[in-house]
């Protein structure tokens, strides 16, 4: 092959097969090994076989040569050295037992890497075999740290080694010294492993090559040398793209003749004869029956209504006859509101769909979540990553308990599931219908080891693909959740760095109040067959549902399958300490004390629970039809009068109409009760009952409590999407009197950010071919008269107060803040300058359309990495009291070093060497910023609040942004409206914090100059259509610098350096 990628000629080797090696000996003699007993010498000038070479080892696979031999190494393990002319063998090494994966030759030093025979097959030796080919003999083999695949020696000014592995490792190593495990580097291979590495002649580029057709080059300078004599590649055809005009395809009268084609008088490929070509043109696909059947002519005009069956104005063509109804759609819609309906989502109800997000180039600035939700209740975004578990986020927090009880939690560690719901809670109370975003949990989240060890942690791909099974996943971290807050809250520690020595009003002495709250007593019995009866106790914090074995059509109560549930009894195999050996033994369990709230997983995991489900609800659909004095079959119609006898306060049944009564077993109430004999009466309690035993009945006695459905968590099937999680919820009174003022209860479907009114029979009906039941929540009546809701704020100013930093190498000369003293606290509406710069830890996932535009699928996912807030008042004022670099521990993709000032090593603990702290230490901060009522200033604020992951309120943000921007046109730049109205020069290089929260604090005060503290708008207007003017002039760019200022050299920055 040329150098410009053209084949030169092909050579088929008659006799050989599986060729592995080649070796250029000359510029024109090349060596060709393999799996047979012999090498062949090729001629590449006369492209004809010289020489033929018997080997009496087979399986050449590496050839090398020096000066002094030509060295093979065989599949066997041997390295052979063999005569220049004859090719006959003058020394042999046996390497190693089982195969050889690489080797090299350096000077008077060969290394060998390879597979040594173990008793379970081949395993990778991590000791390299070392050679001295002055004495033909073996010497201290060198350990690596690495599993070896590929070695070479790297000559520069010592005889260094390059140890590869598949997976990706590099270690460079001395082949006479001891392998440092500090020199191991890491490859980001495409594809799961490495297959081929080599260097280059110059030695200054490392070139590996991996299973997806990706290679990765590595030098030690931007321009490096790749062999000593290196020339200019030479394409076949020269480039043509810099010589021809841009074709602007937005015209429609662009001539396309402009696009330059061969000219030439041959029969082009596209031209067929026209024996073998047919004209077939597409058929009309046939009208739909519905529109026949309705439409009405009006001489040869027909006219009817749309049916509503396809998109407006697009008709799919079918280039098949045996394509699917459904294959013209490619994808769900992306709003479920107000679209045209889809054949193959009829049976899914819109509000129950999937809902994404879309971004336009404004991010989510001009999407209309008020489209989904015309409440003031928050949703949550689903773009973030495990995401997943929204809804159940949605369900602790609308428990009034656990929402006080959670908020009122802070303790010392980094990552604390308690801590980090609490402040999401936090900003749930704070929103007025806004949309939140648990970033910040769901990050401590993937840090727990439990969640990964039980899979609760999804790639991105299987989440976008929806491989995993979202009813086991959600119910396995409805597990997860109530355990780590029951532990997080049980971990008592006596001194608390953020907070004071008094506790939560919840606690007791011994048990969480997630104990409380959710524990259940249980007692496990286990019998042996020969009479030992072994008895212990535990507690649990939910329950799974047990289904009955027999599948006969007989009526079997929620409450049975509960009870069953609750008090399991299953035969197996246990040690008995009485037999000393494992017997069959029956095991049982009994309960000895109720919870308040009660936890069931429902665990409908296939088509047998399923069914379970579907009889069980046509079973109580039709006894209560024939309760109330009717027959019902499945094609019977029911007049209106039948209605109104079946809705009569007689028959006591309050539904409406059918639908109500359709796929619906689950009670709205239960009522359990302990027994005097330690047993469990549990049954349905329906408002008839209540009406019959009175109110307080089940107070009266002992041990009797009520439970009513507060929430329910289903699955909903959408083999398009892979299916979503949603949430049915029973939101109280307290709710609805913070967000509303008034006081009511009511039901509400929880999708993500749609949140929609429903009524309560929705959130027990179960059409199981679309939306499967997973998870149920049952709380106890009156629950929240038994517990303090009252929440204490346990962020103290303390927070504000030095700290000191995760940096080993941070000193103090290097400190660029100076922290608040206790005479200087902000009070309500101090000004505080802030900003915050931020790193990518994933990559924009966008796609580009036919007409060319780009839409945005997944936007990247940033983290904050640097925040600074500058006192707003004061002799310091201008002088920063928080400049946190943030430490994180996930892989970060972009540093974004340009916009941001981060430099890689900024926040690593090890060798940064600025103020590094962790994101909890610093959200603390800001949030008893935020809770004092202080004034942020800053300039796009919105994007540095939603990153960080706060939710501020409106009154406490001035934002000079939109100070200084006129309605309907476009936003300044920082660094212009500096230049413009403070002729200062910032962000020359890159962007600093310290001086852009230092600038809006500037601009601030000049926009109150200007508007004379907002009295005069006309003015400032003025002022305004003059910037616009001056910005259009400038095309927005600020001028090159030429000895102007900067507020780092300003007279307000002087104190700082002094200092």
């Amino acid at each position: 092959m040329a150098r410009g990628g053209l084949i030169i000629f092909d050579y088929l080797l008659d006799e050989s097969e599986d060729m592995h090696s080649l070796l250029l000996t000359d510029s024109s003699t090349l060596l060709v090994g393999g799996l047979q007993n012999h090498i062949l010498e090729i001629d590449l000038n006369t492209v004809q076989e010289t020489q033929k070479y018997a080997v009496e080892t087979p399986g050449v696979t590496i050839m090398r040569q020096t000066n002094r031999f030509f060295f093979c190494g065989h599949t066997s393990g041997k390295v052979s050295l063999r005569d220049l002319r004859t090719f006959k063998v003058e020394h042999e090494f046996d390497a190693f037992s089982g195969s050889l994966s690489d080797f090299d030759v350096h000077g008077n030093l060969l290394a060998a890497c390879g597979f040594s025979s173990r008793l379970t097959g081949l395993a990778c030796d991590r000791f390299l075999k070392v050679y001295d080919l002055r004495m033909m003999r073996a010497i201290t083999p060198l350990q690596v740290h690495v599993d070896p695949a590929f070695l070479r020696f790297i000559p520069t000014y010592t005889s260094r080694l390059a140890i590869i592995s598949q997976s990706g490792q590099c270690q460079f190593c001395e082949p006479t010294g001891l392998a440092n495990p500090a020199d191991i580097f890491h490859v980001n291979p495409v594809g799961p492993l490495l297959m081929t590495f080599d260097v280059s002649a110059s030695k200054q580029a490392l070139a590996f090559g991996d299973s997806e057709g990706c290679v990765h080059l590595w030098t030690d300078s931007p321009e490096p040398s790749f062999n000593p004599y290196s020339r200019e590649t030479e394409f076949a055809l020269p480039c043509l793209v810099d010589s021809l005009p841009p074709l602007d395809w937005s015209q429609d009268l662009l001539p396309l003749s402009l696009i330059p084609v061969p000219l030439t008088t041959d029969t082009l490929l596209s031209d067929w004869p026209a024996a073998n070509s047919a004209p077939a043109p597409r058929r009309a696909p046939p009208v739909d029956a519905e529109i026949l059947r309705t439409m009405k002519k009006v001489g040869f005009i027909g006219y009817a209504p749309n049916p509503r069956t396809r998109l407006r104005n697009q008709i799919p063509y079918r280039l098949k006859e045996s394509d699917s109804e459904f294959d013209s759609f490619s994808q769900v819609t992306e709003s479920p509101i107000g679209r045209e309906e889809e054949p193959h989502l009829h049976m899914v109800s819109k509000k129950y769909r999937k809902v994404t997000i879309k971004y336009s180039k404004l991010g989510l600035e001009d999407f209309d979540f008020k489209h989904y939700n015309k409440t003031l209740f928050a949703g949550l975004e689903p773009h973030i990553p495990n995401a997943y578990c929204n809804c159940m986020i949605q369900v602790l927090y609308f428990l009034e308990p656990v929402r006080c009880l959670i908020q009122n939690h802070l303790c010392q560690k980094e990552f604390c599931l308690a801590c980090e719901l609490g402040f999401l809670f936090h900003m749930l109370d704070l929103s007025r219908g806004d949309p939140c975003q648990g970033s910040n949990f769901l990050r401590a989240f993937r840090t727990i080891p439990e969640a990964s060890a039980l899979g609760l942690i999804l790639a991105d791909s299987d989440e976008a693909s929806g491989k995993g099974n979202l009813a086991r996943l959600i119910q396995r971290w409805n597990r997860f959740i109530l355990t780590q807050l029951h532990q997080d809250m049980q971990e008592l520690e006596v001194t608390q760095a953020y907070r004071g020595a008094g506790g939560s009003s919840f606690c007791s002495s011994g048990d969480s109040v997630i104990g409380q709250l959710f524990s259940c007593e249980m007692e496990n019995c286990s019998l042996c067959r020969c009479g030992s009866e072994t008895v212990r106790a535990s507690s649990t914090l939910l329950f799974t549902l047990s289904y009955p074995e027999d599948k006969t059509g007989k009526n079997c109560d929620f409450a049975q399958v509960l009870k069953r549930s609750i008090c399991l009894e299953q035969n197996t195999q246990a040690w008995c300490d009485n037999c000393e050996k494992y017997q069959p033994t029956i095991q049982t369990r009994n309960i000895r004390h109720l919870p308040d709230i009660l936890v069931i997983n429902c665990e409908v995991n296939s088509l047998k629970e399923a069914d379970f489900w579907r009889m069980q609800a046509e079973v109580a659909f039709k006894m209560a039809i024939k309760k109330h004095g009717g027959e019902i079959s499945k094609n019977k119609e029911f007049a209106l009068a039948d209605w109104k006898e079946l809705g009569s306060p007689e028959g006591m049944l309050m539904c409406s109409s059918i639908e109500e009564l359709k796929n619906v077993w689950l009670p709205f109430s239960i009522r359990m009760k302990i027994t005097k004999n330690k047993g469990l009466d549990v049954c349905n309690w329906t408002d008839g009952d209540e009406i019959q035993w009175g109110p307080a009945r089940a107070e009266e006695e002992h041990g009797v409590s009520v439970y009513d459905l507060m929430a329910t968590v289903v699955h909903i099937l959408d083999s398009r999407t892979g299916g979503s999680l949603v949430a049915h919820i029973k939101v109280g009174e307290t709710y609805h009197q913070r967000k509303e003022g008034v006081t009511h209860q009511q039901w509400y479907l929880f999708n993500d950010f749609l949140i929609e009114p429903i009524d309560k029979h929705e959130a027990v009906q179960f059409d199981m071919n679309w939306k499967v039941p997973a998870i149920l929540y049952y709380v106890k009546r009156n629950l929240n008269s038994k517990y303090n809701l009252n929440i204490k704020n346990p962020i103290e100013a303390s927070v504000l107060l030095a700290e000191a930093s995760l940096a080993r190498k941070q000193r103090k000369t290097h400190t660029t803040f100076i922290p608040l003293m206790l005479n200087e606290m902000p009070q309500v509406g101090d000004l505080v300058g802030l900003d915050a710069e931020f790193v990518t830890l994933n990559e924009e996932e966008a796609e580009l359309r036919s007409d060319g535009t780009k839409s945005t699928i997944k936007p990247s996912q940033m983290s904050v990495a640097r925040i600074t807030c500058v006192r707003g008042q004061g002799p310091n004022e201008g002088i920063p009291f928080i400049d946190d670099y943030i430490s994180t521990q996930e892989q970060v993709v972009d540093y974004l070093t340009q916009y941001s000032g981060i430099k890689p090593g900024d926040l690593d603990a090890k060798i940064s060497s600025k103020h590094l702290t962790t994101l909890k230490s610093t959200y603390l901060k800001l949030r008893f910023l935020i809770d004092i009522g202080v004034k942020f200033v800053g300039h796009g604020l919105q994007k540095d609040f939603r990153v960080i992951n706060l939710m501020v309120p409106k009154d406490q943000v001035l934002d000079t942004v939109y100070l200084f921007h006129m309605p309907r046109k476009r936003m300044i730049s920082l660094r212009f409206l500096a230049w413009y109205f403070l002729d200062l020069k910032i962000q020359g290089e890159t962007h600093d914090s310290i001086e852009d929260a230092r600038t809006a604090l500037q601009l601030y005060r000049k926009y109150l100059e200007l508007s004379k503290n907002g009295t005069e708008p006309e003015s400032f207007h003025k002022v305004l259509k003059g910037l616009y003017e001056k910005g259009r002039k400038m095309d927005w760019k600020v001028p090159e610098p030429e000895g102007q200022t900067s507020p780092k050299n300003a007279a307000v920055f002087s104190s700082v350096l002094a200092l």
